[in-house]
């Protein structure tokens, strides 16, 4: 059974570190999406400190569809050419926005949301969707962040090989 431990890393590249050896643990041997997709995003609500929602877009019929997440309701549909997620997943690189009323066509599917932080989830050279990582303080995010969190994503889609 997978304990949820709090990692006690002092800065953040410990803290994405220990993290994503909780990831991998957790996601060992479990080859479901759905399950592993649940799992991944509650791990990651309830040890990234300050952050209001956690959860992945999956690509499907040429937009991006809400899936497993934590946190409040969401936009169920993303074009690929809006906001964040829909620039993260046709550029396919992580995108860490410290204020997204900075980022024109930004989505504001959260209004308590001021930064966010998105990953391309790409499976044998095919876009799967994205991790959408959102905080409710501007400037939470860095590029540390954008580093943890590609990690993150990469943890996830290893799991589904």
């Amino acid at each position: 059974m997978f304990e949820l431990k709090q990692p006690a890393a002092a800065d953040k590249r410990e803290l994405y570190a220990e993290l994503t050896e909780q990831a991998r643990s957790l996601l060992h041997g479990e080859t479901d999406f759905i399950a592993n997709a649940a799992n991944f995003t509650a791990l990651l609500y309830h040890t990234l400190p300050d952050v209001n929602w956690v959860g992945l877009y999956l690509l499907k019929d040429g937009e991006l569809v809400v899936g497993p997440f934590q946190g409040k309701p969401a936009c169920v549909r993303i074009p690929l050419s809006k906001g964040v997620c829909g620039a993260a997943a046709t550029r396919r690189e992580t995108l860490v926005v410290p204020d997204v009323n900075a980022f024109a066509g930004h989505i504001f599917c959260d209004s308590a949301s001021r930064a966010e932080v998105v990953a391309p989830l790409v499976h044998d050279d095919q876009l799967v969707g994205v991790l959408d990582i959102d905080s409710p303080t501007a400037g939470r995010f860095d590029d540390e962040d954008g580093a943890g969190i590609t990690a993150l994503a990469s943890v996830f889609i290893a799991a589904l090989k």
